[in-house]
């Protein structure tokens, strides 16, 4: 059997052998190394001590954990990052996810869902918990009822801005847009600048909001 092999990137050391020491507790999960910050993730790394999911704070000297995604994602895109932090701001969240995260686990987490967190990311699917999903589900949730209903608005697209429009709403960058339709990042700005006056819309937010109102997204 295959363990799940992990790197442990924490910069406090009662924190980190607790967390240690309950992932070794499972039989199918290997510490392999440990880091108290991104930088020495990225050695570890480079070194050739390779993890199937690096599993790191948020908060960390020399280089946090937002800023070990976007290093990871550049140097080792097939390594998974899930960020491990006491913070539960929406904005954290949401940076972590749009740079790349595959998971958000708050640290208050019980056992078996930080256990489950970590083997749902392995198989290929992103995680947030749920103690994250139920606030951020309850806000939107709230904003959402708190809004006047929207009629449905008919607005020319083009093909090509109907498909950007779907690339949005699945969270593509404009680079990584401009890569997947072999365009120019410049193009895909267009694009984008063009839904949002065409539409009406503040931001992307309501763009894609937009898009699901009026069945673009179907």
């Amino acid at each position: 059997m295959n363990k799940l092999k992990i790197i442990l990137a924490e910069d406090h050391n009662l924190v980190r052998n607790g967390i240690k020491m309950l992932l070794e507790s499972q039989a199918d999960i290997e510490v392999i190394a440990e880091a108290d910050d991104g930088k020495q993730v990225l050695k570890h790394i480079e070194s050739g001590v390779i993890p199937d999911i690096v599993l790191a704070d948020i908060n960390m000297p020399e280089m946090d954990g937002i800023s070990l995604i976007k290093a990871m994602k550049l140097t080792h895109p097939d390594i998974k990052v899930v960020i491990l932090s006491m913070l539960d701001h929406e904005k954290y969240v949401m940076q972590a996810f749009m740079e790349g995260s595959y998971g958000y686990i708050l640290k208050n987490v019980n056992e078996s869902e930080m256990l489950f967190a970590l083997k749902t990311v392995a198989g290929g699917a992103k995680y947030l918990c749920v103690e994250l999903t139920e606030t951020l589900l309850n806000r939107f949730i709230n904003e959402t009822s708190s809004q006047p209903e929207q009629e449905e608005i008919q607005v020319d697209l083009s093909m090509r801005e109907i498909e950007v429009l779907h690339l949005v709403a699945e969270g593509y960058t404009n680079q990584e847009m401009a890569d997947k339709l072999f365009l120019s990042k410049r193009t895909i700005e267009g694009h984008r600048q063009t839904l949002i006056d065409k539409t009406g819309s503040k931001n992307t937010a309501s763009l894609i909001r937009f898009a699901v109102v009026n069945g673009y997204l179907n």
